[in-house]
């Protein structure tokens, strides 16, 4: 008998958070807070953005992504700039620094999963090929079904 829908999606559910929450003891070591390591890299990957933007993409209200660019701002890990277009906007960049630090802990990350592939057999690993494949698909029909998270 195959597995329902729903308790394939509350065990992957469930894997995703673990796995996050392990990798995260890897941006510990960053220094960086989770808040301001995630909204560095919507702005290395969707930016520059607006902070109205940036705040909409991480789902936060505007003062508080104003907070999170300020600490970002004096780590020197972004910088703001006048709008080209718009004078009345202001752009949230990432530094050279910043796209260094989220690099940085990209493969502090990697290798930690890349340890824990190594340590698996052949057979196992291919089922994750398998496996990531699957979850690529679905990650793929969500978004398919939602509006964008970044204005662009």
């Amino acid at each position: 008998m195959s597995p329902r829908p729903e308790d394939l999606a509350d065990q992957l559910h469930s894997a995703a958070i673990h796995l996050l929450r392990h990798l995260r003891r890897e941006d510990d070591s960053i220094g960086i807070s989770a808040p301001r390591l995630s909204a560095l890299s919507v702005v290395v990957f969707a930016g520059p953005l607006t902070l109205g933007q940036l705040a909409t993409a991480e789902q936060v209200k505007p003062p508080t992504m104003t907070r999170i660019v300020t600490g970002l701002e004096k780590a020197g890990l972004v910088n703001r700039r006048e709008d080209a277009k718009d004078g009345r906007l202001t752009q949230i960049h990432a530094t050279k620094k910043g796209r260094m630090v989220l690099a940085a802990g990209r493969a502090k990350r990697v290798e930690t999963l890349a340890a824990a592939v190594r340590a698996l057999d052949r057979n196992s690993r291919l089922n994750l090929e398998s496996g990531i494949r699957a979850v690529q698909e679905v990650v793929s029909r969500i978004a398919a079904t939602k509006r964008p998270a970044v204005p662009g």
